[in-house]
């Protein structure tokens, strides 16, 4: 990320709502990782776009198919759906989404 652009690795930075803030905060989570914020940044991602990416196992993925959920869902008012691969994980996300 180029300097200038260095405060888009806070979530703040992204226009979310205070409540979805406050509950990444208590989460621990108040800023992405460089490659999360690329990823974001990329082409037309933010409007609809289509965005496939790979990293590690617990390298922060779920977060920046969250961000792009959340950004789409509050800015078109429709709705969308999130396909995980483990009924345990499903539960997590639905309790931590809420």
């Amino acid at each position: 990320i180029p300097e200038d652009q260095a405060d888009k690795l806070l979530l703040a930075s992204w226009g979310l709502p205070k409540a979805v803030l406050e509950k990444y905060h208590s989460l621990g989570v108040v800023q992405m990782f460089e490659w999360q914020a690329e990823c974001l940044m990329l082409g037309q991602v933010l409007e609809g776009k289509n965005l496939v990416y790979s990293a590690p196992t617990s390298a922060g993925k779920t977060l920046v198919a969250e961000l792009l959920i959340l950004k789409r869902v509050l800015e078109t008012r429709k709705k969308a759906l999130l396909i995980l691969p483990f009924v345990s994980v499903a539960k997590e996300k639905k309790c931590y989404l809420q």
